[in-house]
């Protein structure tokens, strides 16, 4: 089957400054990813290539089978769910929870034409599915940050995306809200139904045994990528972190790092 994505040399230069440097990465079906890299190591830019925020400088890029360049990067993004603390404060407050969802059918901020009775159903049923269907009717606004990410994520999946990405979605979670956050994510990863997930942080501890293969970046380059055997590691860690680390790995299958 070919490849979910396929990101081939790029080169993202700005300002006459090297951001991304010969990035090649493969995402095929059936995968689960890390991104792993300190700040700065080109985590975001490299979200915002696949997701044609960006444009490269030199290389290629395919998603789900389109060569940008030669195709409707708008409708396409529609195929990319997107969940990122970023989103939380870019949605409209006053929304309630369930408009919110909505607006994931048109990857828009905000809502800005009518659904029918399928696409409402659509959208509840996405709550539904994280358990959030009590935040239907709630202001988006006044929703507690770990509710906030729960009505972020049925967005992301309320149009069946095949790419689903996490960018550090568990910025300013307390531990109880990440903790339920990752889990619905394990779950969802069970499902034979799950799309591609991209989860993207610099903290271990979020990389639970769902997650098949990790990518490490460091100064715009590929540290390591493969297996956490090979990639969650003391020395590679070290070299991305620049910093002597020893990395422990739990029962049950999620990591630790000691500095």
């Amino acid at each position: 089957m070919a490849p979910i994505l396929s990101v081939n040399n790029v080169h993202f230069v700005r300002n006459h400054r090297a951001i991304l440097n010969g990035v090649t990465w493969t995402i095929n079906p059936g995968e689960h990813w890390a991104i792993l890299g300190a700040n700065g190591s080109g985590k975001t830019t490299l979200l915002k290539l696949v997701t044609g925020y960006e444009w490269a400088t030199e290389g290629t890029i395919e998603v789900l089978g389109e060569h940008f360049g030669e195709t409707d990067i708008r409708r396409l993004r529609k195929h990319v769910g997107w969940v990122s603390s970023s989103l939380e404060h870019r949605l409209p407050a006053n929304d309630r929870g369930l408009d919110v969802v909505l607006s994931g059918l048109e990857a828009s901020l905000g809502l800005y034409r009518a659904f029918n009775d399928a696409e409402k159903n659509a959208a509840e049923n996405a709550l539904k599915s994280i358990g959030g269907e009590d935040l239907a009717r709630k202001r988006y606004g006044i929703l507690s940050q770990g509710e906030q990410q729960r009505v972020l994520i049925a967005r992301a999946l309320v149009a069946k995306p095949s790419i689903l990405i996490l960018d550090e979605p568990c910025a300013g979670l307390d531990p109880a809200a990440r903790y339920r956050f990752l889990d619905d994510m394990g779950r969802l990863a069970q499902s034979s139904e799950a799309p591609a997930l991209i989860l993207v942080t610099h903290h271990i501890e979020e990389i639970g045994p769902w997650i098949g293969n990790v990518l490490v970046l460091k100064k715009g380059a590929v540290l390591r990528q493969g297996p956490p055997a090979t990639t969650i590691t003391d020395a590679v860690l070290s070299e991305a972190f620049s910093i002597q680390c020893r990395v422990q790995k739990a029962a049950e299958g999620t990591w630790q790092l000691h500095i």
